[in-house]
């Protein structure tokens, strides 16, 4: 979904995301929050979900933590699988898409007759800096 119209707990919630160095937790984002009226932690999921909707955030199943979508205009869903490259000793989350990966793995979940609706991969390790 292309520019969707955001509520004013999503447009604070994407913010702060936008402008975190790392990956937040919903309850990273509601301290963060707080003085922007944001009291219980059901506001931030609202939120999150929504953004995770429109393609505009991922969650990192492994850190149970979100990012913003490297390229919030396009919709993730546009590009197929959406993978992560996260350091364990900085914490930097890097964003990345593979066409020759996701044609690959397309092939193979054809192969098993399996039909993936999501695809989400992360790997952890050491980025570039602390490696």
């Amino acid at each position: 979904m292309a520019n969707p119209q955001l509520t004013k707990n999503q447009s604070l919630v994407f913010d702060a995301l936008t402008s975190s160095s790392s990956p937040l937790s919903a309850y990273g984002l509601l301290d963060k929050l707080r003085d922007h009226g944001f009291r219980a932690p059901l506001q931030v999921y609202r939120a999150l979900d929504k953004l995770v909707e429109f393609g505009m955030v991922h969650r990192l199943e492994s850190l149970n933590a979100f990012v913003a979508c490297a390229h919030p205009h396009d919709g993730c869903t546009s590009h197929g699988t959406v993978a992560f490259m996260i350091c364990g000793k900085c914490g930097n989350v890097a964003e990345f898409h593979d066409h020759a990966m996701d044609d690959r793995l397309r092939v193979i979940a054809r192969q098993k007759g399996f039909k993936a609706e999501k695809t989400t991969i992360e790997i952890r390790g050491l980025c570039a800096g602390c490696a």
